[in-house]
């Protein structure tokens, strides 16, 4: 505020008036956000730019990510910069592998799985990010395409979690590993990451 007025202290009073050409100037802008970058037009141009500063919020969610919601990396206090280096590095690396899993997984998680749809609808870069309509539905009707329950990303985390390898030994014998049957949801979520058990 103290840029739209100009202020006269004196030993007798405090006078202010406003600077209404400044006031003016700032109007102008009003509704309007400059975004500025180093990098040259031929290899960003003003939309790629717009799209670059919106997904800062992709790295707010993503940091939220770690610390709370999914991976839930608590405060660590390193005082040696080689393992504060490797906690950073771990940390990344687990966003980095729950970011690919999510992205494999879509379907099945509330995610925007058709981004191209998505994509598609936004009449410009600066215009309100909607989803596909096939993400819509999906959160409508909480089921996914081939009619089961969508789940949230710590929801299938659960769900897969219940499948269990234990080692069984009977008498002298020699111990055998026993690795419970899947689920039909565990068998399409290890095919969708092409893994086989």
């Amino acid at each position: 505020m103290a840029k739209h007025f100009g202020l006269t202290i004196t030993d007798e009073g405090l006078s202010f008036v406003r600077d209404e050409a400044a006031i003016a100037r700032e109007a102008a802008l009003d509704g309007f956000y400059v975004v500025r970058t180093s990098m040259p037009a031929a290899s960003l141009d003003a939309a790629a730019t717009v799209l670059a500063y919106k997904s800062l919020a992709q790295v707010e969610r993503a940091f939220r990510s770690l610390k709370t919601v999914d991976l839930e990396v608590r405060p660590i206090h390193h005082r040696l910069a080689g393992r504060v280096r490797a906690h950073v590095f771990l940390c990344m690396l687990a966003h980095y592998v729950q970011w690919h899993l999510r992205r494999a997984l879509a379907p099945l998680l509330f995610d925007d799985h058709d981004r191209e749809a998505a994509l598609a609808q936004r009449a410009s870069p600066v215009a309100v990010a909607r989803v596909s309509p096939a993400a819509a539905a999906k959160a409508r009707t909480r089921r996914t395409d081939d009619d089961r329950p969508v789940h949230s990303f710590r929801t299938l985390l659960a769900d897969l979690a219940t499948l269990t390898r234990n080692t069984v030994r009977l008498g002298e014998a020699p111990p055998i590993t026993m690795l419970a049957r899947p689920t039909p949801l565990q068998d399409d979520v290890f095919h969708r990451l092409g893994l086989a058990l």
